[in-house]
């Protein structure tokens, strides 16, 4: 899993040497993907899959009100989210 996890992270800087124009779909899909390996649980989202098997739906982390809000649609990544991702993640490379 955490290779999985590490792989994704690292895609995003793989895909830049090849193509200089990321779309900003694939950077904000990146950064779900970040948000919900960084939950320390199971259930992030609602679409996710509890031990049992079964959507995590109400019981995902991002339905309920109070903790950690991980980011589980496009929705929720801002503008100023996909700079920052910019910004860490291609660091030497022109922000456009």
């Amino acid at each position: 899993m955490k290779n999985l996890v590490l792989g994704m992270l690292l895609m995003p800087c793989l895909l830049w040497a090849s193509d200089p124009q990321l779309s900003e779909q694939f950077i904000t899909e990146s950064i779900i993907q970040e948000s919900i390996a960084n939950y320390p649980r199971k259930c992030p989202c609602p679409y996710n899959l509890a031990s049992n098997g079964a959507k995590c739906g109400r019981r995902s982390a991002y339905t309920r009100q109070n903790g950690y809000a991980p980011l589980c649609y496009s929705k929720d990544v801002t503008p100023a989210m996909i700079q920052g991702w910019k910004k860490r993640h291609l660091t030497n490379k022109p922000i456009q």
